[in-house]
This record gives C-alpha cells, sequence and structure tokens, in this order.
C-alpha cells in the first residue's frame, strides 16, 4: 500500500492544524490529531447536499446560491452540474489556504470548476455573509464543520443554534431554502429548524458515490411565510 505523504497545511481560526495529504490519486484534510475531515473518494452525501437544495428551486432562471465551506468542492461541483446559466454559486471559505489547495495540489480533484463565471469565492465566515442582508439568498447550503454536533469550531454553534437559524431565515428569499450537512442525525436541531420558522425534512444518505460508506443526514429546510 502506497504510504500518505502530507502535501501542504493550514491554521484554522481557533487554531487547529488541518493537513492536507495524498496517496496516490486519493487525497485527504485531517485535523493535527488525525481525525479526517474529508477525502476524494467520498463526497457522495455532499453532492446530494446541493442536489436535494437545488430541486426546491426548480424554476427560478437565477438562484443565487451561498455554499458554506469549500472543502474538496463536492459541494460546489454538483450544484454546478444542475444549477441553470444565470445561477451565483457563492463559496464562503474562512481557510484561505484551502482556496490555495484547489488550484495547486488539488488541481485534478478540482479541474476547472473555479473558473465557473457563475462562481464566486468569498474569503471569510459564512456566518458573517448569512447576517449581511435580508432575502439576499435562494439557497444556503451549509457543510460546515460536522454539521449541528460541531467537531472543530465551537463558533459554528453560532450557525447551528437559535439565533444563527434565524438568521438564515432571514437571509432567504421567500419559499428559500437552509440545506444542512451533518455526519448524524440530530432530533433536536429538527425541532429547532422549525421553531426558527422553517419547514424542515432531514435524509439520510451514504457518504460514497452508488450508495455506499457511512450514513449523514441532510436536512431541507424551507423558509416558510413571506
Amino acid at each position: 500500500m502506497l504510504p500518505w505523504i502530507e502535501l501542504a497545511s493550514a491554521v484554522a481560526p481557533g487554531g487547529d492544524r488541518l493537513r492536507l495529504l495524498r496517496r496516490g490519486d486519493e487525497f485527504s484534510i485531517r485535523l493535527q490529531g488525525g481525525n479526517e475531515l474529508m477525502n476524494s473518494r467520498l463526497g457522495g452525501s455532499e453532492e446530494a447536499l446541493a442536489r436535494l437544495a437545488l430541486d426546491r428551486l426548480a424554476g427560478r432562471a437565477a438562484p443565487c446560491v451561498l455554499i458554506g465551506g469549500l472543502g474538496m468542492g463536492f459541494t460546489l461541483r454538483a450544484a454546478q452540474a444542475v444549477a441553470p446559466p444565470g445561477a451565483r454559486l457563492v463559496v464562503s471559505e474562512i481557510v484561505p489556504e484551502l482556496v490555495a489547495w484547489a488550484g495547486q495540489q488539488m488541481a485534478p480533484v478540482f479541474g476547472s470548476c473555479l473558473s465557473d463565471p457563475r462562481v464566486e469565492i468569498r474569503l471569510g465566515d459564512v456566518g458573517a455573509q448569512i447576517g449581511a442582508g435580508a432575502g439576499v439568498f435562494d439557497a444556503i447550503l451549509l457543510d460546515v464543520d460536522n454539521g449541528p454536533g460541531g467537531l472543530t469550531r465551537p463558533d459554528n454553534d453560532g450557525l447551528y443554534g437559535n439565533p444563527g437559524l434565524r438568521a438564515a431565515h432571514r437571509a432567504l428569499t421567500p419559499g428559500g431554502v437552509l440545506a444542512v450537512w451533518s455526519a448524524e442525525p440530530d432530533a433536536g436541531f429538527t425541532r429547532r429548524l422549525a421553531r426558527c420558522g422553517f419547514e424542515a425534512r432531514s435524509h439520510t444518505v451514504r457518504a460514497a458515490r452508488g450508495g455506499g460508506g457511512s450514513r449523514h443526514v441532510i436536512w431541507i429546510a424551507v423558509r416558510a411565510g413571506a
């Protein structure tokens, strides 16, 4: 078996060290302690995040979609595949090095997707993007940390708690969609979405393309009311 080779590292806000590793044509991003955050051979559930959300936007000719977290680009590329030509796909990434890796070490994974004129990369916290305006986005796709349970950044609780969900509600257009990826179920989060004005449904999806791997959860929450 080929060994893992560390290609680069970065320090995320809060002090966590992220390591980019490669083994043959496989890439992995891990925390310093060894916990794997993402792997280029997986990504099926992150792709489902985009597909399920954009299915709810059918008929909108020019939706504006905010994607929280670039990662390995699974969600972005899935959104590109189904979004109409007039769409705007705004990716908010808090670790600048991940954007650099996309065009350098991980170029075999990303290809030319970042040159799509529909795509805009914004460096910074997705929570700030959500809080910056009202009725701005037709969909908000959050693949941040490990979901509502939050693994790497305690600040991510601000996205998934009541204040964060109310901010997302304000940021969406009427009928807009908040889609949230999670590594595990969370019945309390489903109830919290309802309290914050969303009509929410959870979906269980597989980590790997083709239906294999771990089971992950995606919430599709539609902004209720005008």
